[in-house]
């Protein structure tokens, strides 16, 4: 079984449609029409499985509800923590609610879930998970300081279970997946311009991301960075010295802030 976190749409739903020919799926998200939908289709189109667990895992009983199931599941072959959201505008200026939120999203919840998934696979020695983190975790950028905080959390975290695994000399599998400029619902529930933040060339389809994530797992690849520019990109900030680094980033980001903002940020 494979369960799918923020499977409703993006790269999630991407995700379940490739594995589904071979995989029976836990699908997990907020929107349980999304879900159903989404089961159907696939059920229609393969002898598969589809179990569809409705649930907002910033929620305590929820994300616990989600986690119980994942730990019980004698089949778990794999557990991709996708579910994320992102928020613009300035830190200080910003609504606190929804900055809680996605650290309860983006780092509680995939601590929770891990814990619970790798309990169930380390004592089968077989499994594998994938945390959907981001390019941001190389690149900061102002107007979305929790998002990259915690996208570089979930690189960190994956790189020290990936040591943990490897000194238990268990089969157990973890990736980083680190995608840069995405199509999906992402950038429209965030209400942004994409023209704004990069060219045509730096967007990618989700398609070419769970591809190469697929692709980085069979190998058992560490980090995943899609897309040859992504790569260079991350190289060469990876390399740099930090006070350069910081100046690029903060001219490339000043540049993609709406301009009210851009105001309030004085040279």
């Amino acid at each position: 079984m494979v369960a799918i976190t923020g499977a409703s749409s993006g790269i999630g739903a991407v995700f379940a449609r490739k594995l589904a020919p071979e995989h029976d799926l836990l699908l997990i998200a907020r929107r349980k029409e999304k879900l159903d939908g989404l089961a159907a289709e696939l059920t229609a189109a393969y002898r598969t499985n589809i179990e569809v667990l409705p649930a907002d895992l910033t929620e305590e009983n929820d994300l616990e509800r989600v986690a119980s199931r994942i730990g019980n599941a004698p089949s778990l072959a794999l557990l991709i923590n996708n579910a994320g959201f992102g928020a613009k505008g300035l830190f200080w200026e910003a609504e606190l609610a929804p900055q809680e939120q996605m650290h309860r999203l983006h780092v509680m919840a995939t601590v929770r879930l891990t814990h619970a998934a790798l309990r169930n696979m380390v004592a089968r020695d077989f499994g594998g998970i994938i945390n959907v983190a981001s390019v941001s975790a190389f690149v900061r950028s102002p107007g979305s300081v929790s998002y990259g905080a915690t996208k570089s959390w979930m690189t960190v975290f994956t790189e020290g279970l990936y040591l943990e695994l490897k000194s238990a000399r268990s089969n157990v599998i973890v990736q980083a997946l680190c995608p840069g400029f995405t199509y999906s619902e992402f950038h429209d529930t965030m209400a942004v311009d994409r023209s704004r933040l990069a060219g045509p060339r730096f967007w990618l389809s989700a398609e070419e991301v769970v591809d190469a994530s697929l692709n980085g797992l069979r190998r058992r690849k560490l980090f995943v960075i899609p897309g040859w520019r992504y790569r260079l990109l991350t190289i060469f900030l990876s390399t740099i010295p930090t006070a350069v680094r910081l100046r690029v980033e903060e001219a490339v980001g000043r540049a993609r802030l709406a301009p009210e903002e851009r105001a309030k940020l004085h040279d």
